[in-house]
């Protein structure tokens, strides 16, 4: 079994790229991960779609042919030429693929290093995965011990001891540009993640903001959250040539803000578009100063100049743990578990045979018929159990049964090899 990570990030794809892979539809998601799990080669995959990054994660028997079948496939949804979309992609398998995604998780893959909404993005994007029955074991442990990864960075590094996201990045680009937001007013448009932050960090400069969303409740339930007010989506046409700033961050598929709806103005307006696929396009249109996420790139090298003694130091808690990670997955293998339950349960039948027979209860003579039956009464009983342990070794929860059956089995005198044993007791 290997692991297989496809990558298309702000660092190998362009803006325009990362637009025609992306995802915002579950149906198209279900569909794709469907058609990746039809290869042979391929027994899981998660996909992750972010205004940065579009992947494919994956199990495979066989990498060349995983890595054929994904080209393949995204080419036929993107039209992109399979010999552009091998030609940008990074490629990681086994322990690389391991690393890559601790490094994702722990934010030090992000447009801005420290970002605190990838985390929750790569969970949604394995929970989709994983209640649809598109990944099982071998991705869950991947993902899990991912997050325990960037748990580790979070609790050890100041990577985001000061929490940074795109969206604060698009403010602080407005802020500087204005030098003063006191006092101004900012559409936002869209209700998601993304937009909360917006607006949080606006309000929280000065600027008087407004929600706007295709579902008037779900804005007002925003515009209470935040402190902002709230306008009708049907009143966009005339909004975007009334606000000076505007932020917008919808799951649209098409622009919802095109040549159609703008007017020419006398003031200077400031557009940012954070979404992907992109919600505005349009080809006229006087004093507008659109940036779009590729747009941020010069706060985000800042960003990670200050941060890059913090990188280091997580960089190594990732190599180490990618590292822990296969000792832990060599781990996992039942059969010593098995072969030491066999060895307890001899040496209990022979501790039992010999209490009987030293204090007299059945004659020396019939110390191996004794020792004999005992074995036997012990091996029918464990040879349903054990076969049940076999069974459900395979399943996506069976690594806290692994890990409750080590814990029971320690001991002092227990022969299982330290990597076999459980971590707790290990260290304890």
């Amino acid at each position: 079994m290997h692991y297989l990570t496809i990558s298309f990030t702000h660092k190998n794809s362009t803006i325009e790229i990362r637009e025609k892979l992306s995802f915002s539809d579950e149906g198209h998601l279900k569909e794709c991960l469907a058609k990746l799990n039809s290869s042979e080669a391929i027994h899981e995959s998660i996909l992750i779609s972010t205004c940065n990054r579009m992947e494919v994660f994956v199990s495979c028997s066989s990498v060349m042919t995983a890595t054929k079948h994904i080209f393949k496939l995204l080419n036929e949804r993107s039209g992109i030429s399979e010999e552009e979309l091998e030609g940008r992609a990074d490629i990681f398998d086994d322990q690389g693929a391991i690393h890559h995604l601790f490094s994702v998780a722990s934010s030090l893959d992000s447009l801005v290093v420290g970002e605190t909404q990838i985390a929750g993005q790569l969970k949604d994007a394995f929970r989709f995965s994983y209640d649809n029955n598109y990944c099982g074991q071998k991705l869950s442990r991947a993902m899990h011990y991912a997050f325990k990864c960037a748990a580790e960075v979070r609790n050890i590094t100041n990577i985001s001891s000061k929490p940074v996201s795109i969206a604060s990045v698009a403010v602080n680009q407005l802020r500087d540009i204005l030098k003063d937001l006191e006092g101004k007013k900012a559409l936002v448009i869209g209700v998601g993640e993304m937009s909360e932050i917006t607006a949080k960090h606006l309000i929280s400069n000065g600027v008087e903001v407004y929600i706007v969303n295709r579902t008037r409740a779900n804005a007002e339930e925003l515009a209470v959250n935040c402190g902002a007010k709230v306008k009708d989506f049907s009143e966009l046409p005339q909004l975007v040539n009334e606000f000076e700033i505007l932020f917008t961050a919808t799951s649209s598929k098409d622009p919802i803000i095109t040549d159609a709806i703008i007017e020419n103005c006398d003031f200077e307006r400031y557009w940012f578009d954070m979404a992907l696929p992109r919600d505005i396009s349009f080809s006229h249109g006087e004093n507008i100063n659109l940036f779009v996420i590729d747009d941020l790139k010069s706060i985000v090298h800042e960003n990670l100049t200050i941060r890059e003694d913090e990188a280091r130091r997580s960089y190594e808690i990732i190599g180490r743990q990618t590292m822990h990670f296969y000792e832990w997955l060599r781990s996992l293998s039942v059969e010593p578990i098995i072969k030491e339950i066999y060895t307890q349960a001899k040496k209990a039948a022979e501790d039992e045979t010999a209490r009987v027979i030293s204090s007299g209860y059945l004659p020396k003579e019939y110390e191996k018929e004794i020792q004999k039956m005992n074995e036997q009464v012990l091996k029918r009983f464990l040879h349903d159990i054990t076969h049940k342990i076999r069974q459900v070794s395979g399943e996506a929860n069976a690594d806290t049964m692994i890990e409750s059956l080590k814990f029971l089995l320690q001991s002092e005198k227990s022969e299982l090899p330290n990597k076999y044993k459980c971590e707790h007791m290990i260290k304890g």
